[in-house]
């Protein structure tokens, strides 16, 4: 499904079209929801999981799993803690969290994007230090650009700035 080519956890459970669902679903592996689940719906942490909605299927709450993959509705907010698959035919309302992303054109999303970037293994990130501009503010260029004395006409007279134009 779109280029994904990490391998899905097999679909063990699913709501069927037709089918609603009051409360918070929990589940392992793999959920299909064709119907609609008016609750959250959250996959086991520390197992891979996939969540997929199908274009009929509706939940109406908070999504978290490993891969989710919309092509339904969704109102709330959604974390794909390794990736978010959205088809033509999604339509979410509410923040989207995930590692990767892929997006058909048509999909909708009402809500921000927020990646979730990690640093790569083993790498140690690099100090920052501390960098002076050549332009600081307290740079005797500035004062003088502040104080009018910078770019004056030909006679050097402070505080008659004629306008320069390099082209």
């Amino acid at each position: 499904m779109l280029g994904m080519k990490k391998q899905q956890p097999a679909v063990h459970s699913a709501v069927g079209p037709g089918m609603q669902v009051l409360g918070e679903v929990t589940f392992q592996e793999g959920l299909q929801v064709d119907g609609t689940v008016i609750g959250n719906v959250t996959a086991v942490p520390g197992q891979s999981s996939a969540l997929i909605i199908t274009e009929t299927g509706r939940i109406e709450g908070v999504i978290s799993a490993d891969q989710v993959i919309i092509s339904g509705t969704v109102i709330g907010p959604v974390e794909a803690r390794e990736s978010l698959g959205l088809m033509s035919t999604a339509r979410v309302q509410g923040d989207v969290r995930y590692r990767t992303l892929e997006m058909q054109p048509g999909a909708v999303i009402a809500g921000q994007l927020q990646p979730q970037l990690t640093p790569p293994p083993n790498q140690p990130a690099l100090p920052i230090e501390p960098h002076e501009s050549p332009l600081s503010l307290g740079s005797p260029e500035v004062r003088q650009l502040m104080e009018g004395q910078m770019f004056a006409d030909d006679d050097n007279k402070p505080g008659q700035i004629e306008p320069r134009f390099d082209l």
